[in-house]
């Protein structure tokens, strides 16, 4: 999901809008907007200039917006107004970048703004599935039921992130351990075997020693090189990853890679049944809510599937044909839909198939790390042996010369 910044035009005031909204592409973005009833006038990609160490202390945690969501809906279901229970919920979060957005929430809803609309200038904290079930919860009376549906959506997402993130820490740790102790090697070690060897006339080093000894002068010698292609790479990948076609590689990779691809299809299907069973819970319409969820997904390919099932959904099939024999979706999730849609039980269906696909999250997780040490101490061994052969194979032939 990309940021847009955009200026448009109310129709009904003839005002300027400037404001942020998160979308796939440009054309989506557009889309959005005008679905707000403006009319845009330039859109352009945020800048992430700002992305740095600002932007990271002024990040709204899940846990604060989570809170926050708990809080009003137990004040507005006590029967305080909604002013004053924003109020007294601001007061009360100890986050100092929802406190500002929360005040600026306030003055909206204080000057006559709904609570979605005053919401939805603040795309970096409520995305699109919060303010569409505050809207749904505003037309239907129901607003602290939203919210609370919100807190508990919210916390399972939050919670599938979190272990998939956990799962990740172990390798990564690994990986850097085992690269620093190969650096360590090749920078301090084997320069020694060569100092050795220059005061023996007619010795040979072997080839492996020699290639590493030449990556060890290199590195040695021209560290800042090293150190700049690798910025160089990073920066440059960083910004293809943003683009579209370098989203469509990464989302694409992460289904189908191996062992991480099982994992995250069941990520994506529990996001979409989870956030899907929240939406319909509150009454949005089927069509919005499939909208809403193929940005929720937050997988390019999965969303691409469900804007065909959007068209498909509005000439008439049901949604669970429309995603039938869709390699995008595991084949339980249009299963589920058709029972849900054959017996009018929908969002009993959506959170069944939600509560199944986060359990399977779980054991693909545990299958994973068990699968992961095993192959890490692999090569843990075949780079150790590496390394030692490269030290040793030198002593072994010093010591067979001594003895010739």
């Amino acid at each position: 999901m990309l940021s847009f910044r955009y200026t448009a035009r109310d129709p009904s005031t003839g005002q300027y809008v400037k404001a942020e909204v998160q979308a796939e592409d440009e054309q989506s973005a557009s889309k959005l907007i005008r679905k707000e009833g403006f009319v845009p006038i330039d859109i352009r990609l945020a800048e992430k200039s700002a992305s740095g160490f600002r932007s990271i202390f002024n990040r709204v945690r899940v846990k604060d917006r989570v809170i926050f969501s708990r809080q009003l809906s137990t004040l507005i279901n006590a029967g305080l107004p909604l002013v004053q229970s924003l109020r007294t919920v601001n007061q009360q979060t100890q986050s100092k970048p929802l406190k500002i957005v929360l005040s600026k929430v306030v003055s909206d809803v204080e000057a006559g703004s709904t609570l979605s609309a005053a919401m939805a200038k603040h795309p970096q904290v409520f995305n699109r599935v919060y303010i569409s079930l505050i809207a749904a919860g505003e037309a239907s009376g129901t607003l602290d039921k939203a919210l609370e549906r919100l807190a508990i959506q919210q916390e399972k997402d939050a919670d599938i992130i979190s272990k998939v993130r956990g799962a990740m820490i172990y390798p990564i740790i690994v990986v850097l351990v085992m690269l620093g102790v190969v650096g360590f090697m090749i920078v301090k070690v084997l320069p020694q075997v060569q100092t050795l060897y220059e005061g023996i006339p007619g010795a040979d080093l072997p080839f492996l020693t020699v290639w590493l000894l030449a990556l060890s002068h290199f590195i040695i010698h021209f560290w800042w090189v090293v150190l700049i292609v690798l910025g160089i790479m990073v920066f440059f990948t960083t910004r293809w990853a943003r683009t579209l076609g370098g989203k469509r590689v990464i989302d694409r990779f992460k289904m189908v890679a191996w062992p991480i691809g099982p994992l995250f299809m069941k990520v994506y299907m529990a996001r979409f049944s989870r956030t899907g069973t929240t939406l319909v819970a509150s009454g949005v319409p089927l069509i919005q809510m499939l909208e809403i969820t193929g940005e929720a997904v937050d997988n390019i390919h999965i969303k691409e599937s469900i804007d065909g099932a959007i068209d498909k959904v509005k000439g008439g099939k049901s949604l669970a044909d429309a995603i039938t024999n869709d390699s995008n979706f595991l084949e339980l999730v249009p299963n589920m839909l058709r029972i849900g849609e054959q017996s009018g039980s929908m969002e009993q269906m959506l959170g069944k198939t939600a509560d199944y696909y986060e359990k399977e999250v779980d054991d693909q997780i545990k299958a994973i790390s068990t699968i992961i040490e095993p192959v890490l101490m692999v090569l843990l061994g075949i780079m150790a042996f590496t390394i030692v052969a490269a030290v040793l194979l030198p002593i072994y032939g010093l010591a067979n010369q001594s003895f010739t």
